[in-house]
């Protein structure tokens, strides 16, 4: 993973058995987690961008495994990635983006036990920047 990981726990109102929400700057497929989320067309295929890049990265068993799709907390994960979704090739605004990613995945986590950290991993100085200012505003 490159970069050093920015812990957002004391600003996300981290509590005892709640998941943590950290951010880095690096690859999503060189990441050692349970599940990577990822932003696909509707048949799966392997698009550009992330997309592009999993299926690129992990071969033909991602389209297999993409046909059994399944929610993180069904599979039993307890860590989960996420790219900047939508705000690479798919042109969202980063702040945008960063301030809608963080707050959804704030607002489920509690509904998710199991689920002990979320990464988000950016592409760029840029995208983490927006990252870590919109991570300063949460509450827990």
């Amino acid at each position: 993973m490159a970069g050093n990981p920015v812990d957002t726990r004391s600003r996300a109102g981290h509590h005892p058995g709640m998941a943590r929400i950290e951010l880095v700057r690096g690859d999503l497929t060189e990441q050692d987690v349970d599940v990577v989320v990822n932003a696909a067309n509707s048949s799966l295929l392997g698009g550009g961008g992330v997309d592009g890049a999993i299926h690129r990265k992990g071969g033909p068993e991602i389209l297999a495994e993409c046909r059994r799709l399944r929610a993180a907390a069904d599979l039993g994960a307890r860590t989960v990635a996420f790219p900047a979704i939508s705000a690479g090739i798919h042109g969202w605004p980063v702040d945008s983006a960063a301030r809608i990613a963080v707050g959804t995945i704030s607002e489920a986590l509690p509904g998710a036990p199991g689920v002990e950290l979320v990464r988000f991993v950016l592409f760029d100085d840029r995208t983490l920047a927006a990252y870590t200012a919109i991570s300063g505003g949460l509450s827990g």
